[in-house]
């Protein structure tokens, strides 16, 4: 007969927090980190195999959706689940999420028509979502504010150099194995987070507070997200911006944004709490966030177009060029994380780096086809170290600045508002590029049509076929696009910077215990 072993306990604070030792923190870390990972290769492991998921399923009509429908389900559940999770528990939610992610991660790879791909693909949004809010929510939990830059710093550098090899292990997974490979991957690492999480989260106790859902609030807030995403992703792109389509799904985003503000103020327990936004701290940090990821994403998106359009790159060639930008990025949240344990604030981190990130983007606001790509390859090194050190830094501030019973709340918020900010940036700085260019090339005289949106997905194949004076002239108006570009993308920086320094210093608290 076998005897019934004791349960393993830890020392509890008078608010009921665990208090964790480093080997119990390593433990949560690693799978943690594993969740990480696994939504970020998600991300970015899919692109490379789309023409052969087209291929395969005769759909090339919506290809996009496979990308966007998880973006736009992801997008919506990070708050959501964040808030959830205080309410019961993050271990249940966390579990919750992994077994979704991973259980839509191979209905995926055995879809047989393009329709099931984008219904699997927006499922494992969700999951995708709340793996990403509740991992960081964790941290929150288990780790004292002034080591968490730290842990943040792991988290960010896991989920940056997860989106460099993402789409190297795609495009291999696509020409040895097979597309269905990219999903599958997703179940070994999927099992693995979950026994390791399982684990280790099973000394973090569920506060279960008495409670209700704000079910509306939950979906006000999806149907907000949505039509925010594909405003900004369709805009200019898929329809004119004074197109029906477009200025439907403005007028829907405000009206939602109305409605959802006064559900929150009137709800008993608010899924998105406005008094969040009433601390100085948290919205200052949220928002300076926002512009960073704004810029990152604006960068990863302009320095490809750039190499193809303004050098003459291939596509391989320009996605090379971009790994120092995005490897920086990563290596410069590790830094920031030990700094931030170091110093035990993290204003100055965050202007710091967001005045780094506004001076490597006005360097490469005057990269030229002559440029040594040496340079350029330096300026963006500059602009994604800066912009990486203040990832973490923004997060502590604002979990730090929490009470115990928003950190879920909080956490949810800055997710879901930086991703629209990322978001937000692509379509910026597309905008600016595009609108520089049509104004310049009108200035030179040139009067032939140039389709205007293969540039985005053509990049230097865009311009084939064109004369050589005309080729000349869009050459030149573009790089008047890209200077203007980048420059926004330093505006971007440069405000985040002006925000923070209305920042209060505030010390990073040294318990993981708050209010």
């Amino acid at each position: 007969m076998d005897v019934p072993t004791a349960p393993v306990t830890v020392d509890q604070p008078a608010d009921g927090l665990p208090s964790f030792t480093h080997q119990q923190i390593v433990s949560v870390m690693l799978g943690i980190m594993l969740c990480i990972v696994l939504s970020a290769i998600d991300i970015t492991v899919v692109v490379p195999a789309v023409p052969a998921i087209a291929a395969d399923l005769h759909g090339f009509g919506h290809l996009s959706w496979i990308v966007s429908a998880y973006l736009l389900t992801s997008t919506a559940a990070m708050p959501i689940s964040a808030k959830l999770s205080d309410i019961y528990g993050r271990r249940a939610l966390l579990m919750l999420s992994i077994i979704l992610f991973v259980v839509t991660s191979v209905l995926c790879g055995l879809s047989q028509s393009l329709l099931q791909l984008i219904v699997c693909r927006a499922i494992q949004g969700i999951g995708g979502g709340g793996l990403v809010a509740i991992s960081q929510t964790v941290i929150a939990d288990v780790v004292a504010p002034r080591e968490r830059g730290r842990y943040q710093g792991y988290m960010a550098g896991s989920w940056g150099l997860a989106s460099i090899f993402g789409p190297i292990l795609g495009g291999w997974m696509t020409d040895y194995l097979s597309w269905h490979w990219i999903f599958w991957i997703n179940a070994p690492i999927g099992i693995a987070a979950l026994v390791l999480s399982n684990r280790a989260l099973r000394l973090l106790k569920a506060r279960r507070p008495e409670t209700r859902i704000d079910y509306l609030g939950a979906v006000l807030l999806t149907g907000l997200s949505t039509s925010c995403l594909l405003l900004m992703s369709w805009g200019g792109t898929e329809y004119p911006w004074a197109s029906v389509p477009i200025l439907g799904l403005g007028s829907a985003s405000v009206l939602l944004l109305g409605v959802l503000y006064f559900q929150e103020r009137l709800a008993v327990d608010p899924i998105l709490p406005l008094r969040i936004f009433a601390n100085t701290e948290i919205g200052i940090g949220i928002f300076a966030a926002s512009l960073g990821i704004a810029a990152m994403l604006g960068g990863t998106f302009l320095l490809p177009l750039f190499f193809q359009l303004i050098r003459g790159a291939n596509a391989s060639a320009s996605g090379t060029l971009l790994v120092p930008f995005l490897a920086l990025n990563a290596l410069g949240a590790y830094v920031s994380g030990r700094l931030t344990r170091w110093l035990g604030r993290a204003k100055m981190i965050v202007i710091g780096g967001s005045v780094g990130s506004a001076v490597g983007f006005a360097l490469m606001a005057t990269m030229v086809s002559g440029t040594a790509p040496v340079l350029s390859v330096v300026y963006a090194g500059i602009a994604g170290m800066s912009i990486g050190s203040t990832m973490p830094a923004t997060m502590v501030i604002a979990q730090n600045a929490a009470a115990r019973r928003d950190v879920g709340a909080v956490t949810g918020a800055f997710l879901f508002l930086r991703s629209m900010g990322g978001v937000f940036g692509s379509t910026l700085v597309w905008a600016v590029l595009i609108s520089v260019y049509s104004r310049r090339l009108t200035g030179l005289g040139v009067t032939q049509r140039i389709d205007l949106g293969a540039l985005r997905s053509g990049g230097a194949a865009a311009l084939q076929g064109l004369d050589p004076a005309t080729l000349t002239a869009s050459r030149a108006a573009l790089s008047s696009g890209f200077h203007i570009a980048f420059l926004a993308c330093a505006g971007l920086s440069a405000i985040a910077a002006l925000a923070c320094a209305f920042l209060r210093d505030l010390p990073l608290q040294s318990s993981a215990t708050k209010r």
